[in-house]
């Protein structure tokens, strides 16, 4: 019996978003260790007699730290076989997948990585705003909105004085932060979009101007996991123009 981890990326949160080479792993392990952001739907894949475990990690609730994964992968490893771990989106952006696989490869383990598609891009592309688009924006930034510290990260500086599109993953408790950085270099006018759920049945979203979001994502109770996108492309949204005016009207 081979000790085995395949990082499996599980997609933004359409149970129909998962590739089929990361639905074929599934069909093939012999443990199932998922997050939080994976839709349950994909453990249907898994043979009956695999063991699924839930070791995902939420703000705010009792979790397993990432020590204890780690921990995990080893031991299941060791003594089942093939464990697939089961991550949203995809296992390298901003989902710790590297720290799993070099741990696991260190204590002997052979690893594999299926990517996902990420929520970064296919979250918006769902909602359609592209993240790139001629004309309007030439590239776009990709950043966590807490680092490791609880902080936020130094590299909002520097892509809010950006042309590109800004996306914010794990964000919504530095919302308000967000906003004031871009108020302060003058561009609280920039179209931003918050969007809880994505691809899920429960999508939530709110639109508007930087300025005008943390009384939008309130008022309509918007929460973690969500997505935040700044920039000239969430204008091109095809009812960008209809709820700005609404939120202007509610406002008044």
């Amino acid at each position: 019996m081979e000790a085995k981890l395949t990082l499996v990326g599980a997609g933004p949160g359409d149970g129909e978003l998962i590739t089929l080479k990361g639905m074929k792993a599934l069909q093939n392990a012999d443990v199932v260790l998922y997050d939080e952001l994976a839709n349950a739907e994909f453990l249907d894949f898994a043979p009956e007699q695999a063991l699924k475990m839930y070791v995902g990690k939420k703000a705010g609730n009792p979790s397993f730290s990432q020590q204890e994964i780690n921990g995990l992968i080893v031991r299941l490893a060791r003594k089942r076989g093939h464990v697939v771990r089961l991550k949203g989106g995809d296992p390298f952006v901003f989902g710790r997948g590297h720290e799993e696989m070099e741990y696991a490869r260190e204590h002997g383990v052979t690893c594999s990585v299926i990517p996902g598609v990420s929520s970064c891009i296919s979250v918006p592309a769902a909602m359609e705003i592209p993240v790139t688009r001629r004309g309007v924006s030439e590239s776009f930034w990709v950043i966590t909105g807490t680092t490791q510290n609880g902080e936020l990260s130094e590299d909002m500086q520097l892509a809010v004085q950006s042309k590109a599109t800004v996306i914010v993953l794990m964000g919504m408790s530095k919302l308000d932060e967000i906003c004031r950085l871009y108020k302060y270099f003058g561009r609280g006018h920039l179209p931003m979009a918050v969007i809880q759920n994505g691809t899920r049945p429960d999508e939530k979203r709110v639109m508007g101007q930087v300025w005008e979001i943390p009384r939008l994502a309130k008022e309509n109770n918007l929460a973690t996991p969500a997505i935040i996108i700044i920039g000239e492309v969430v204008a091109l949204h095809p009812h960008y123009a209809l709820e700005y005016l609404q939120s202007m009207q509610e406002a008044l």
